[in-house]
């Protein structure tokens, strides 16, 4: 428990000090945001320095390996003493940075060209492709269930490590642009992300007492990365949330989306991500629908695509549309935390081990 405070404390005031930094370098070297012109009442935003997805992945990082050291133990005084590290929190780590700078390639081809278009999609699914591989290496070298879950591996689909690598391919890299796509409105994705990630945080610490019934190992780490995800958004939400001084481009919203898809894969709730997740998913689909009614009707069925743009078309405020999302959110992660919960105490006679 001393670990998942230590964690989040540390990357939130790691966060919180070195945003307005980052603000200021970023706005000496002219690294603005930029915005499509169909975005009707966003003009403002116009060159609000953007790539801040840098101090969360910072953050997360150093508030991960901060929490494994101790300088006090109650009860015993001043001491030196550290945790050991897991292979499973350094997976989720490496996810985390590996589409963290696939995002941060493309928001750095946006300032080179001085448009909205960032890399080519083959050179960005080339690098997706890499990280996922690497992952997917990675996890099946440390013995990680290949299997298709919901909330616990001994309930699932055997895929064996090919098809593995095809669902470790699929969930980052649909994780990564599903929050990429939310990331639209100010502090979006920095307070919906702090809600699913605050749900990794109670499935890890619940995996770790009960490793009998779930079986995953270094369940604790992850639950004290996802708690370093938890405090890293909540510093950086206090500049991003509107009017937003800073942007978390695509370096955080891909780096996030990458860290949510390998905190699922790593505690076998591949199948919860998606109710979890659930605002990004709705976000996601909105695209999808509004793809294919265009190209196979030639109809739209939102004024605008992502849907968040939907309802400003249709005059709510942006922090009214934000703060409904959230509600969303968290509705979401609610439903998705009792499932998790209730599968629990199904399975174990009231939550007592047989």
């Amino acid at each position: 428990m001393i670990s998942l405070l230590i964690s989040a404390s540390a990357s939130f005031v790691l966060a919180i000090l070195l945003t307005p930094v980052a603000i200021k370098q970023l706005r000496r070297r002219n690294i603005g945001q930029f915005i499509q012109e169909e975005v009707e009442g966003h003009s403002h935003k116009r060159g609000t320095p953007t790539m801040g997805g840098v101090v969360i992945n910072v953050a997360v990082v150093i508030g991960y390996i901060v929490s494994h050291y101790r300088i006090f133990e109650f009860g015993e005084g001043f001491v030196i003493a550290t945790r050991p590290f897991s292979y499973q929190g350094w997976l989720a780590v490496f996810a985390l940075v590996g589409m963290g700078a696939i995002g941060f390639f493309d928001d750095y081809v946006k300032f080179a060209r001085r448009d909205n278009r960032g890399l080519a999609k083959r050179w960005k699914f080339i690098g997706q492709l890499a990280v996922a591989g690497l992952f997917a290496w990675g996890a099946v070298a440390a013995d990680v269930s290949t299997k298709l879950t919901l909330t616990r591996s001994s309930v699932g689909i055997e895929l064996g490590p090919w098809l593995y690598g095809v669902l470790v391919l699929l969930m980052l890299t649909a994780a990564a642009n599903a929050v990429n796509l939310t990331d639209g409105l100010d502090g979006l994705v920095a307070g919906s992300g702090s809600l699913v990630f605050g749900a990794y945080v109670l499935i890890g610490f619940w995996q770790f007492r009960n490793f009998d019934f779930y079986r995953v190992e270094g369940a604790l780490d992850l639950g004290v990365f996802a708690a370093a995800l938890v405090g890293a958004v909540l510093g950086f939400l206090w500049w991003n949330t509107a009017p937003a001084r800073i942007m978390m481009g695509d370096t955080g919203s891909q780096a996030l989306g990458g860290a949510l898809a390998a905190l699922a894969l790593l505690t076998n709730t591949h199948l919860l991500l998606v109710l979890l997740g659930g605002l990004y998913v709705m976000v996601t689909m909105s695209v999808i629908l509004q793809v294919f009614s265009f190209r196979v009707f030639g109809r739209r069925i939102f004024r605008m695509a992502p849907i968040h743009h939907h309802f400003e078309l249709k005059g709510w405020p942006e922090t009214t549309v934000i703060v409904r999302f959230w509600i969303m959110a968290g509705i979401a992660v609610a439903l998705g935390v009792g499932v998790f919960y209730a599968d629990f105490l199904s399975a174990t006679n009231g939550g007592i081990l047989p």
